[in-house]
Parts: C-alpha cells; sequence; structure tokens
C-alpha cells in the first residue's frame, strides 16, 4: 500500500539531502513532485493544496539542527503534516492522539451501529470487529439488522459461528436475526428498528458486553436508508456509530462518508480492503474531507485482519520508517514474554534447533502475510516494492522439518545426502530444496547468535547490510527479487537451457 506516494516522497527528500540547507525555493521544488505523487494517488485536490503548503511553509521556517541535514529534518516535518492529515490533531504535549478504543458502559451492553454503501465490506467487517473484541476478552452480538438484502442475516449467522471455532480467546460471539421479517422489510415502517430493539434485550439477558447492528446498505446515500438509519439511532441510541468504505473506490468513498457524517455524525469511518489499495488517496483524504476519522483497517479476507489506525505509525510506513510498534504488538499476542525471553537465551548460544525454527516461522505467518510482515522493519518498506515473496514456500519448509527425525530437528549438521533424499520424499520436495533449509537455517543461526549482543539501532544496521549483500534471499525461504543468492528473480533462456542438458 502508498507505494506511488512512498516513492513520490522518499524521491523529494533525497533531492533536499544534496543540500546545504532548506530554503523555499528548493522545497518547492521537492513538493512538486510530492504534490504530483499525491494527485496520482487520487487525494482530494485542496487536501494537497494545502498539505504542500503547510510543508513549504514549516519548512521555511525552519532551522536545521546542527546534527540533521536538510533530508532529515523534512522527514519531521513531513511526519508531522502527514500526521495532522490521517489523524485526530495532537495533544497539548505535542504527541499523536491516539484513537479511542470501543467504551465499556455500566450496565452493557456498549452498541455500536454499524452504516455503509452496499458492497462496502459491511457485514463483513461486524464479524472481524466481533473476533477483534472476542479476542480482548469481551462478548458480544451480531445482530442482523440488514433486511433488504436477505443473504447478509444468513451470511452474519455464518461469521458468527466462525468467529467462535476459528478465533481464540474465552469470550463468546452470540448472533441474533430473524429472517422471517425480510418479507416483511419495506411493507411496513420501523422494522429493521423492532429487529435491532429485540437484539437489544437479548442482549441484555445474555449479558453481552457489546452489540453490533449490522444495519442495511444501499447502492448510493438516498433518504430511505438515511430514515431509517436515524430510526435505530432514536431508539436505541448507539454509543458508537461507525461507517464502513471501501478504500479502493478512491474519492467516490471520500464522498459518500461525508454525506453519512453530516447527516448522521459518525464517531469513525472503518476502511476495508486497505491491503489492496496502493494508491491511498482515500485513507489521506478522508479525515480532512469529512472530519470524520479512521478508527481500524481491513487488511485481509480473514477474521483477524483488522488493526486499529494509528495516524503516526502509518505516516510513518508511507516514510519508509516502518512501523516497528506494530510489529511488536502484533508478536506480543502470539508469544508469551517467557517465551520470547526463553528463544532469545536459546539464540544467544547458538542453541536453536529446527523444531524453534519452525515455531517461529509458524508464528510469523499467524502475524499476517510475510511481505507485509517485513515491511513493518524500518527501511525495507521501499525495498520490499518488488519482491517476490512466495507464501507457498513456507507450506514446503514446514513439510520438510516435520519430515525430519528429532535428531535430525535438534542437530541438522547430521542430514546427509541419504537423509536429505529421505526427507524430500517424505516432504514431496527435491533433495536441493532441504539442502537449502539446512543452510538457510546455519545462516540464521549465526545472524541470531552475532545480533545477541547488539542495541536496536545496530541490528537495523545489520538487517540493513545483510539485505545490501544478497544474504535476505539466502537466509529466509520464500522471499526473492533482491537479487542476491536464492532469489526467484525469472531466468534467461539461456541458463534454462543449461539446466535442462545437465540433468
Amino acid at each position: 500500500m502508498f507505494d506511488r506516494l512512498s516513492e513520490g516522497f522518499n524521491s523529494a527528500i533525497r533531492k533536499l539531502s544534496g543540500q546545504g540547507t532548506i530554503t523555499e525555493a528548493n522545497v518547492r521544488e521537492a513538493m512538486a513532485e510530492v504534490r504530483t505523487a499525491l494527485l496520482e494517488a487520487d487525494v482530494n485536490l485542496k487536501v494537497v493544496d494545502q498539505f504542500c503548503e503547510q510543508v513549504i511553509a514549516d519548512a521555511a521556517g525552519a532551522e536545521v539542527t546542527k546534527s540533521l541535514k536538510p533530508g532529515q529534518e523534512m522527514i519531521g516535518i513531513v511526519h508531522r503534516r502527514l500526521v495532522d492529515l490521517l489523524g485526530d490533531g495532537r495533544t497539548e504535549d505535542g504527541q499523536p492522539t491516539p484513537p479511542p478504543g470501543i467504551m465499556k458502559v455500566s450496565p452493557g451492553p456498549t452498541i455500536i451501529m454499524m452504516s455503509g454503501l452496499q458492497g462496502s465490506g459491511k457485514t463483513t467487517t461486524c464479524g472481524k470487529l466481533a473476533a477483534y473484541l472476542k479476542k480482548r476478552g469481551r462478548s458480544v452480538m451480531l445482530a442482523a439488522a440488514d433486511l433488504q438484502r436477505p443473504a447478509a442475516v444468513e451470511q452474519l449467522n455464518i461469521i458468527a459461528d466462525q468467529a467462535n471455532t476459528d478465533m481464540p480467546g474465552g469470550a463468546q460471539v452470540h448472533f441474533y436475526g430473524e429472517p422471517e421479517k425480510c418479507a416483511e422489510y419495506g411493507k411496513a415502517v420501523g422494522v429493521a428498528v423492532a429487529v435491532c430493539q429485540s437484539a437489544l434485550k437479548e442482549a441484555r439477558r445474555l449479558g453481552v458486553d457489546v452489540l453490533i447492528l449490522d444495519t442495511a446498505g444501499r447502492l448510493h446515500v438516498n433518504d430511505e436508508l438515511m430514515g431509517e438509519l436515524h430510526g435505530v439511532r432514536r431508539a436505541l441510541n448507539p454509543h458508537h456509530i461507525f461507517l464502513v468504505v471501501d478504500a479502493m473506490t478512491g474519492q467516490d468513498a471520500v464522498n459518500s462518508a461525508k454525506i453519512f457524517h453530516e447527516k448522521l455524525e459518525v464517531d469513525g469511518i472503518i476502511l476495508t480492503k486497505f491491503d489492496s489499495d496502493t494508491r491511498g488517496g482515500a485513507a489521506l483524504s478522508v479525515k480532512e474531507v469529512t472530519g470524520a476519522p479512521i478508527r481500524y483497517i481491513g487488511i485481509g479476507e480473514k477474521l483477524d485482519a483488522l488493526e486499529e489506525f494509528h495516524a503516526d505509525r502509518m505516516a510513518g510506513r508511507i516514510l519508509g520508517m516502518g512501523d516497528v510498534v506494530s510489529l511488536v504488538e502484533k508478536a506480543q499476542e502470539e508469544v508469551s514474554e517467557a517465551e520470547a525471553e526463553a528463544m532469545q537465551a536459546k539464540m544467544a548460544k547458538g542453541e536453536m534447533t529446527m523444531e524453534d525454527f519452525l515455531k517461529q516461522l509458524r508464528t510469523l505467518r499467524r502475524m499476517g502475510p510475510m511481505k507485509q510482515i517485513l515491511g513493518l522493519l524500518p527501511g525495507l518498506g521501499p525495498m520490499l516494492k518488488d519482491a517476490n515473496v512466495d507464501e507457498g514456500m513456507f507450506d514446503k519448509t514446514e513439510a520438510m522439518i516435520q519430515s525430519m527425525t528429532p535428531q535430525e530437528r535438534k542437530s541438522p549438521k547430521v542430514i546427509n545426502p541419504s537423509r536429505r533424499r529421505r526427507i524430500a520424499q517424505g516432504s514431496g520436495t527435491e533433495t536441493n530444496d532441504v539442502g537449502q533449509l539446512v543452510k538457510q537455517f546455519s545462516a540464521i543461526s549465526k545472524v541470531s547468535k552475532q545480533m545477541a549482543g547488539m542495541n536496536a539501532k545496530s541490528k537495523v544496521e545489520a538487517v540493513k547490510e545483510m539485505q545490501r549483500s544478497g544474504g535476505m534471499d539466502g537466509m529466509m525461504p520464500g522471499l526473492g527479487g533482491f537479487g542476491g543468492k536464492g532469489s526467484t528473480k525469472s531466468k534467461s533462456p539461456k541458463t534454462k537451457s543449461r539446466r535442462k542438458k545437465s540433468r
């Protein structure tokens, strides 16, 4: 995501890096490229002009800190303005305002009304929000108030079952629906309101923490839709009103969000398909145009693919600064502190086994797509743009490790040619694949031991050095496109013919 924007910002900052001082002239020249990138990303024209002028004004009045170069100073200025553009502004001490979570009320439940146009992913997002809350120990009821589309009731019921089956956490996700009311919808006024009221009574009876109302969507904003939403709002007085918006529709999404906010005063926006939007126009425009902040983003199809939106972290990703805080939070959700300390001690002593490697690989995969996770590391985002991350290679890696004996997992050095053949046969892979895995494991073990005593800055520099030397390809299965050893870049016809002949 934000690929084109990142290129524009990084190019502008590189232009300033060679300058001795920051002046209005060289900043304007650099920001011309940023302006083009923002417009190509489908950012609102008024937002683009205002943002560029603010950055120019800030830069012109800034004095370059003695310890910083002009390019570095510019990164700080642009980052601050991006945070203001994406988020709620800043607190009195100058820190970014954190997004508020879902409030807790007593007596419960907390009522959340979900709204949005048809096709925005509203019903699926209801399930994602329920899974997000379940993971944090809060019981949820999903109420099917979308009676316009009969399949929506059944879909929400299935999603509730999936959340209980697939998602961790001891809390329960309940479902409430009255599919028979779909036949009455449109003939009688207030049918959807009555369903929501009945759902609230049932949620109170069960002692549910959060009630999520999946209201009906339309193909466009109209008075009928707004009348129904106003009816639900008056009857239940929800604590949160969220608007679900498809990020890939760009300025159309922003315009519809503006109308919704003007008529409903929504608390926040949830952007769906955020991971598929390479332009980022909706994300950069929606807060400034509508006045409603982004609260959550959908980053995939699975129920756990919902993240809190943090303006300061997203600004860092756009500028290629990474997002270490989000990476740490993802890791903490999957690995306990005790497990992390035990693994760190093993790695420092060079005692990591293939079994440990397999556990780490599975943990990483639970955190999300590998390219997305690596992109959170400082400096690696822009480098991964053209990288080919083959997720299927991770399945092969797991199969190979599972085909090893306990002795082989503990000490991969004992894996000789005959053992390689047996492991390959058991995992449905080639003997060369097994040999490459053993080499990768050896490289990772060596680097982990070397990095054990480094501070955070030294570790980041070590990762960058490995990338520059092509070492990342040789160490991470499935990662190609860096041009180093193990890259999955296409081979020339000449190379292919030689290989074929040699066989």
